[in-house]
């Protein structure tokens, strides 16, 4: 878990170096960031699984840097790798495309900077090893006919490095284009009360990491942030000599903070703030009302970014399916993933219900709603579900419109519901 001093790795930039085995991918991690950080090894397919270390790369700030195994790997184990390495991509904020100076891009290449601008990922197409031949005529060539920033460099000599830190500070900014979680929604001056409940999951002396990004962000828009536990939030808010425009409560504490603000006071999660924060938040709304449809034995996916230690009355694991059963009347069909494998067949499922997502960056958590979606599969996630089940959703929509209409859209349609 991040402390304060700690940028959290969902924030950061994510850079994943691609190319074929043995192309120095490895060495231009070492160059970038002056440390022995990869493991460096004449020996083809040295790298066999992504990895990836959170770093600073000045100019460019923090950064999450992934380095994969080759797109060229063979056999059936190395298909296995190559599949990981593709799934890298989908939460890859910029790519580097490593070739090797003096040779010829060929089928491999064609096929991973295909998939690279499927995906809008800015690219840069690195020729190393010019300290061994300095002819990057055909890279460069190949990197102008698919329109991609092109250097060359040498990892062992660190020429032409600093070029290729300038062009990843030139397409970073782009890349990572995120709204504020709650800059858009105040202005400086408003007093925003957040009902932080202690959670069991944090351990003693932290606050969990929707909560320490809400302050921060917060206090970078100039907001007077009043911090109190859910029993202090009514005499909290009659204290205030001014009403605050925005009270953010701690999803399982919805009906305590609902019951104690005034109407008037806009309301909501932190889980709805990082589903907007990090996906499509107008989608998670109309995936909570697939709810309705859920009946004795429907196949529903509870879905983390993380991997935690299980508490007792955990969210994911006990609270959410027990209010799902109960909402249907019997038992239902779970499954369970944790971590960053996000499941890639999930068409079996009749709902998938996601955490906040605040360790996945928003491409990461963009890319598993288009995978749901495209399967044909509703998804929502931990905050709008509980507001749902609550019977609050339109009251904690109240801040974002466009959410809000898409929920009124999907009731004039389905007055049934």
């Amino acid at each position: 878990m991040a402390d304060l001093n700690q940028t959290p790795s969902g924030e950061r930039i994510h850079i994943s170096i691609f190319g074929r085995r043995n192309s120095g991918k490895s060495s231009i991690i070492n160059a970038l960031t002056n440390q022995s950080l990869a493991i460096v090894s004449d020996v083809a397919g040295t790298t066999t699984d992504p990895v990836s270390k959170s770093m600073e790369i000045l100019p460019i700030g923090p950064v999450v840097v992934t380095d994969t195994a080759g797109i060229d790997d063979i056999g059936d184990l190395g298909r296995m790798r190559v599949e990981k390495t593709l799934r890298v991509l989908e939460k890859t904020d910029v790519a580097v495309l490593i070739v090797e100076s003096g040779c010829a891009p060929g089928e491999w290449e064609d096929n991973l900077i295909g998939r690279i601008k499927d995906r809008d990922v800015p690219v840069v197409v690195c020729a190393n090893k010019i300290d061994a031949d300095p002819n990057f005529a055909l890279a460069k060539k190949w990197a102008t006919e698919h329109s991609a920033i092109f250097v060359a460099v040498s990892a062992v000599t660190r020429e032409g490095i600093d070029d290729l830190k300038s062009a990843l500070v030139r397409i970073s900014p782009v890349a990572i284009s995120e709204p504020a979680i709650i800059g858009d929604l105040i202005t400086g001056g408003d007093i925003v009360v957040l009902v932080v409940p202690i959670d069991k999951a944090a351990p003693k002396g932290r606050l969990i990491l929707p909560q320490v990004m809400t302050i921060r962000d917060a206090l970078d828009h100039d907001v007077i942030a009043v911090t109190v536990k859910e029993r202090e939030l009514y005499e909290c808010l009659r204290s205030l000599a001014r009403k605050p425009k925005l009270v953010i409560t701690d999803s399982q504490a919805f009906l305590k903070v609902d019951a104690d603000t005034p109407k008037d006071i806009w309301m909501t999660s932190f889980s709805i703030l990082m589903a907007r924060f990090k996906g499509d938040l107008s989608e998670f709304v109309s995936g909570a009302l697939a709810i309705d449809d859920l009946k004795i034995g429907s196949r529903v996916l509870i879905s983390e970014g993380c991997t935690h230690h299980q508490q007792a009355d955990d969210i994911g694991r006990v609270q959410i399916p027990r209010w799902l059963r109960q909402m249907v009347g019997g038992e239902l069909d779970f499954g369970f993933a944790s971590g960053r494998d996000f499941p890639p067949d999930v068409a079996d499922y009749d709902l998938i219900v996601h955490c906040g997502g605040c360790m996945l960056n928003p491409r990461e958590m963009r890319y598993r709603q288009r995978v749901a979606s495209e399967a044909g599969v509703p998804m929502t996630n931990y905050g709008v579900l509980l507001a749902k089940v609550h019977g609050i959703l339109e009251r904690a929509l109240e801040p974002f419109p466009l959410a809000k209409l898409a929920l009124e859209e999907r009731f004039k349609n389905s007055p049934q519901r």
